[in-house]
């Protein structure tokens, strides 16, 4: 087995793409609408699905947002420049909600950045 996509609803589809592309840096790699069900699926990633994860963003039609629950934690993408990645999503529009810096009782660098839905996504320094 492999892990294939971790899936997340969103309530603009077009502002969560342009966030994972042009913020974030991703590819947009596949999207598709399912009209009789009122949804649609767009994947974005790094790569082809055949080489790794990828993020599948849902848009419900008519959906505009989501509680989050307090189960969610975050997605994490490694970045060997954290500081200069914080910059470029900064100046992208990103908001980076946690500077870059230290964990908490570690040596490992990481930030946290907020998608436009509120999702957390940790950049963590490889």
């Amino acid at each position: 087995m492999r892990l294939l996509h971790t899936m997340i609803r969103v309530g603009n589809l077009d502002r969560s793409i342009d966030f994972y592309t042009r913020v974030l840096g991703m590819e947009l790699l596949r999207k598709s609408e399912n009209e009789a069900f009122k949804y649609t699926l767009a994947f974005v990633g790094y790569g082809d699905e055949s080489q790794g994860a990828v993020i599948e963003l849902t848009y419900n039609w008519g959906t505009e947002s989501y509680d989050h629950g307090n189960a969610y934690g975050h997605i994490a993408l490694a970045t060997d420049d954290l500081y200069g990645t914080c910059e470029r999503i900064r100046e992208a529009g990103g908001v980076i909600s946690r500077e870059p810096g230290p964990v908490k009782g570690g040596t490992t660098e990481i930030a946290f950045v907020r998608d436009p839905d509120g999702y957390a996504i940790e950049l963590i320094a490889t």
